[in-house]
């Protein structure tokens, strides 16, 4: 349901004028493709939460085979991707995985997810390119597992490089 109430951008030239038409608010972009199961999930949160952000953020998504235009140029390879952009900059957010590019999981707590558009436009209204995601539930523990995967990976690189 989520994917065909929200606002399709269905061309190149679509995307940039959504980028560029919006002065006051964040423009909240959901690359990815309409039939995958991780973009309905991720496309119903963001329905269920746009009439909470509609002060401060623009919805949009847009199908990346439909749109292969900005595949290269923002690397959207993984099935959902969400990024940000204000008075046409792109907003960088940190969230503690190395890639402050985008959010490229699916992240389905509503809260979560307001709270980080909220923490988005705050700092782009103060004029800032990157901003610090406040970390709730469901990040830290994708943090937690990738730190314990990391940690497994070394523990096991290091225990069979220096057998005898």
């Amino acid at each position: 349901m989520g994917s065909i109430v929200i606002p399709h951008l269905n061309s190149g030239w679509h995307v940039d004028q959504a980028i560029l038409s919006e002065e006051e608010r964040i423009v909240l972009i959901r690359f990815g493709r309409d039939w995958d199961p991780d973009c309905m999930r991720q496309d119903e949160v963001l329905y269920r939460i746009s009439d909470r952000v509609k002060n401060f953020a623009s919805i949009y998504v847009c199908d990346i085979d439909r749109v292969p235009d900005f595949n290269q140029m923002y690397e959207l390879y993984d099935p959902c991707t969400i990024m940000f952009f204000f008075r046409n900059k792109h907003m960088m957010v940190d969230f503690g995985t190395g890639n402050n590019n985008k959010l490229n999981w699916v992240l389905e707590d509503k809260q979560e997810l307001i709270d980080i558009i909220e923490t988005v436009y705050r700092g782009a209204k103060k004029g800032r390119g990157l901003v610090v995601s406040p970390k709730g539930k469901q990040t830290r523990t994708l943090f937690s597992c990738l730190s314990i995967s990391v940690a497994a990976n070394i523990s096991t690189d290091y225990s069979t490089r220096h057998r005898y």
